[in-house]
């Protein structure tokens, strides 16, 4: 599924290093050169901000939501929109298909970003 005047984002997803305590494992640690998936045909609408901050610290918070089909997406992923980096904040939900007519619709996907 994908909208007919869509956008192409980027999904940003840390390379996997050996780990330093066990090398026969991997941990995502590598986001200097991220791997990097096209979504084309994707939404992405606001939710809500909101102000974030005490005596010594402010800071926005903004929520997204990603729209789109079957794309590879985890929890942990960057999604870059334009110039903006947003963070998959929660599970992203399992592509539903319609058993009569395989007819797959949009999923939405949190996305937050953090400035200041």
């Amino acid at each position: 599924m994908s909208f007919p005047s869509g956008q192409t984002v980027e999904r940003l997803r840390a390379k996997r290093e050996a780990s330093p305590y066990n090398p026969s494992k991997t941990v995502p640690a590598n986001w200097d050169n991220p791997d990097i998936l096209l979504i084309p045909g994707a939404f992405v609408a606001q939710t809500s901000t909101s102000r974030l901050g005490n005596a010594t610290r402010e800071q926005a918070m903004e929520a997204k939501s990603l729209f789109c089909g079957a794309a590879d997406v985890r929890k942990g992923d960057r999604i870059r929109v334009g110039g903006d980096v947003y963070t998959i904040d929660g599970i992203p939900p399992a592509p539903d298909t319609n058993p009569w007519t395989g007819w797959t619709p949009p999923r939405e996907i949190p996305l937050t970003r953090y400035v200041g």
